[in-house]
C-alpha cells in the first residue's frame, strides 16, 4: 500500500515536471518579442545589465541561481547601506516600499511582475516550477528549523499561495505558513487554481513593490 502510495506521487511529481517545461518553454516563445523589449528598454535606461542574477536555495537545499530582469540600478547593493535604517521588513530580508534605488523602468516591471518572466528559463531547466514556494535565499534556509525546512520538499515557484495572498505586503512567517501549507496539500488542480489566481494577483498589484 505505501509502495503504490510512493509511486503514485511519484508520477504525479514527474507530470507536474512536464507541464512546467512545457508551458514554460511555450511561454518564453510566445513573449520573446516582450522579453526582448524589456531587455533592451533596461539597458538604454541607465547602460547596466539587463539581468539580475542571484542565489537561491532551491529544492532538497539544491543552490541555483535565479534569474529576472534587473529593477534597481547597477550599484544597488553598494547604496543598501545607507537604506539600511530605513528597512521595513523583518531584520533577515530587507524590504522598502519607496526603494529609491529602483528605476523608472524597474518600478513598472515590479508593478507588473513582468520582472520574473526570465525565470521561465529556471523552469525549462528544472530549477523550479512554475507553482510553488518563493525562492528562499541562502541565508534564510541556514535558519530553517526541521518543521520550516519541508519548504525545500519541492521545487520553489515562480508564483504560489504567497504570490496571490499579499506577495511583499506579507510577513516573513506568514510566507513560510502558506508555503508549508501549498507543501502539505499540492495537486496538480492547486497548481492550477494558483495560476489562475496569479493573473487576478498581477492584474491588481497589490504587495508588488
Amino acid at each position: 500500500m505505501v509502495a503504490s502510495v510512493h509511486t503514485s506521487h511519484t508520477v504525479v511529481l514527474v507530470i507536474k515536471s512536464f507541464f512546467d517545461k512545457i508551458i514554460a518553454t511555450a511561454a518564453l516563445i510566445a513573449f520573446s518579442p516582450v522579453l526582448a523589449f524589456i531587455a533592451l528598454a533596461i539597458v538604454l535606461g541607465d547602460g547596466g545589465p539587463a539581468l539580475f542574477t542571484q542565489t537561491r536555495v532551491g529544492q532538497d537545499g539544491q543552490p541555483f541561481t535565479v534569474l529576472k530582469f534587473r529593477t534597481m540600478v547597477p550599484d544597488a547593493e553598494r547604496r543598501k547601506e545607507a537604506l539600511l535604517a530605513l528597512d521595513e521588513g523583518d531584520g533577515l530580508l530587507f524590504k522598502l516600499r519607496k526603494d529609491p534605488r529602483i528605476t523608472t523602468v524597474g518600478s513598472w516591471l515590479r508593478r507588473t511582475s513582468l520582472d520574473e518572466l526570465p525565470q521561465l528559463l529556471n523552469v525549462v531547466l528544472g530549477e523550479m516550477s512554475l507553482v510553488g514556494p518563493r525562492p528562499a535565499l541562502p541565508v534564510e534556509a541556514a535558519l530553517y528549523s526541521d518543521d520550516v525546512h519541508r519548504r525545500l520538499d519541492v521545487k520553489p515557484g515562480m508564483t504560489g499561495l504567497w504570490q496571490i495572498n499579499g506577495r511583499s505586503d506579507l510577513s516573513r512567517e506568514d510566507a513560510v505558513r502558506l508555503d508549508l501549507r501549498y507543501v502539505k496539500n499540492w495537486t496538480l488542480a492547486l497548481d492550477l487554481q494558483i495560476l489562475w489566481k496569479t493573473c487576478g494577483a498581477v492584474a491588481n498589484g497589490r504587495g508588488a513593490y
